[in-house]
């Protein structure tokens, strides 16, 4: 078994840097077993009186798209243009998931619907972040002769579009009798190179594949080799390449990475996750990204160390996630510590999501912070103790019109006076509609840069007042703001500042990210903030997961 080739180490991640803001550019066809994911959230207090089972309280829903349609969307979330070709039931699952796969970015659905039946449903029940049941529903029977011609002409058209065709094969039925060879036949007719994802033992079905994804584990059993034995395993897909003319195996080996077997030997590429959190959907993570890079022009070298990357980043992540470009980046920067936590909305909203998968209480606190003040340290402070996790919300100065914004809080007393004491409270209130107006972006009434970054603010859970004090104290207890023996015009001063902290959020918006800020749980934290001078998403405004 040969080591991963030598180099040096930077130049490598400039190359995988370079191949990851090109995989925007792919097509690629999918065609596969489709499925939905569905999250039942809750709590369990009590033990059911008619048998000794836990009672699960649901206090929320989750659906995602599963199997084959998380291929797609791991695609969609890198920028790629997607063809999808599947097959659901005609029931209400059927049609949750044709409009979650119609909604993902760049996907054109072929989803056809057969009739009576069941569309592949898995339902997993989660408290406190650990797993207490997954209920599923299918039905494996091959598809209906006809929807399988249908299927065929299809997917032939679409291959003349795209770059690269991917089958991802869970053995629900649509990938059965000879469909899998008249597609494999009409691959290499158009010349499009061909990844499978296969679950099972069926690999004569897709002789000849370009690279074929196949977990350790099924591999071990099928050979009759130990599973914990690499170099049996490295030997079992060495001979299930030859046997089937693969011109490259890739070994699934969870936390331990992946064995590349191909012409050149055997590679082990060693597992990139820190901590091994859910191990679902890490696979469909690997299969989207490896056929994204082949799609752009990458090496098979290249696309496996980048399809390596990728399934370490999905396994440390709860249920089937999804991998941005933004996390690639992240992990083959050499930078640590808070520069890393510096994130778009998007990516920020699906990480409060992950926490709360795990049980965790977040916090969400948008701002400016330019500059840092007194008051806002103290601000950050309270909300950290009132929390687990904390999510701190950073305008850009693009999204201020390319002036610094001065927030109201911890402001001098002498800072302003009469009408523009009133402007600069206005202007600190982050998204109200003038300061849209103002810099250019988004029109009253758009839901834009707000919406995009309330999704994590809205992801926190249900806005609970957390009690800080006391920039943000009522009039009862401003005096607190200044400490015991302070002279009286310390004491004006602190409650000019609260006053002006009270002015600034009664003008916040209800909805949209500044009415999170009072999105804070009960829990103790710590917290850190990193402010950027300019935002890493389109939206123009950045968000730090502080924690």
């Amino acid at each position: 078994m040969t080591a991963p080739p030598a180099g040096d180490e930077a130049d490598t991640a400039a190359t995988l840097a370079a191949a990851v803001r090109g995989l925007g550019r792919a097509s690629v066809l999918v065609v596969g077993d489709a499925m939905l994911d569905r999250y039942m959230f809750g709590e369990v207090e009590r033990v059911s009186p008619e048998a000794p089972v836990p009672v699960l309280l649901v206090e929320r829903e989750l659906s995602l798209p599963g199997g084959a349609g998380n291929v797609v969307r791991n695609l969609g979330a890198l920028g790629a243009a997607v063809a999808f070709v599947s097959i659901v039931g005609d029931d209400q699952s059927g049609s949750d998931l044709t409009g979650l796969i119609g909604g993902q970015p760049g996907v054109e659905p072929w989803l056809l619907v057969q009739g009576g039946r069941a569309t592949t449903t898995k339902t997993r029940m989660v408290a406190q972040g650990q797993q207490l049941l997954r209920v599923d529903r299918e039905d494996t029977a091959p598809v209906h002769e006809k929807l399988a011609e249908r299927l065929l002409r299809i997917a032939r058209d679409a291959m003349a579009a795209t770059s690269v065709t991917v089958f991802s094969d869970y053995r629900k039925g649509l990938l059965s009798g000879g469909l899998p060879r008249a597609l494999m036949q009409a691959a290499k007719a158009a010349g499009r190179p061909v990844v499978v994802d296969l679950r099972g033992a069926d690999f004569a079905a897709y002789a000849g594949a370009d690279v074929i994804f196949v977990p350790h584990r099924e591999l071990a059993l099928i050979s009759g080799v130990a599973p914990e034995d690499d170099a049996a395993v490295a030997g079992a897909a060495v001979a299930l390449r030859r046997a089937h003319g693969f011109g490259a195996v890739l070994v699934l080996r969870g936390e331990h990475g992946l064995m590349l077997v191909d012409a050149g030997g055997v590679t082990q590429l060693r597992g990139e996750a820190l901590e091994v959190f859910d191990p679902s959907g890490a696979g469909d993570t690997a299969t989207a990204t490896l056929a994204a890079a082949l799609a752009t022009g990458c090496s098979l070298d290249v696309a496996a160390r980048l399809a390596n990357l990728a399934a370490g980043i999905a396994l440390a992540r709860s249920g089937t996630a999804v991998v941005r470009e933004s996390d690639f980046l992240a992990a083959l920067s050499p930078e640590r510590g808070p520069a890393r936590k510096i994130v778009g909305a998007d990516t920020a909203a699906e990480q409060v999501e992950r926490w709360r998968r795990r049980g965790l209480r977040s916090g969400f606190v948008p701002g400016a912070f330019d500059p840092l003040r007194a008051g806002h340290e103290h601000l950050l402070q309270q909300a950290a103790l009132a929390c687990e996790r904390l999510v701190v919300a950073v305008a850009s100065d693009a999204e201020a019109g390319g002036k610094p914004r001065r927030p109201a809080l911890g402001r001098s007393r002498g800072g302003a006076r009469g009408r523009g004491r009133g402007d600069a409270a206005r202007r600190a209130a982050p998204g109200t509609a003038r300061d849209r107006r103002r810099s250019g972006g988004e029109r009253p009434g758009d839901g834009g840069a707000d919406a995009r970054l309330g999704r994590a603010g809205a992801a926190c859970g249900p806005p609970r007042r957390a009690g800080l004090t006391p920039y943000s104290a009522r009039s009862a207890t401003r005096r607190s703001a200044a400490p015991a023996g302070s002279s009286s015009a310390a004491r004006r001063s602190a409650a000019t500042a609260a006053n002006r902290c009270s002015r600034l959020r009664r003008r916040a918006p209800a909805s949209g990210w500044a009415g999170a800020a009072r999105t804070i749980s009960a829990s103790p934290a710590a917290a850190t903030i990193s402010p950027t001078s300019s935002g890493s998403s389109a939206s123009g405004k950045s968000a730090s997961t502080a924690k």
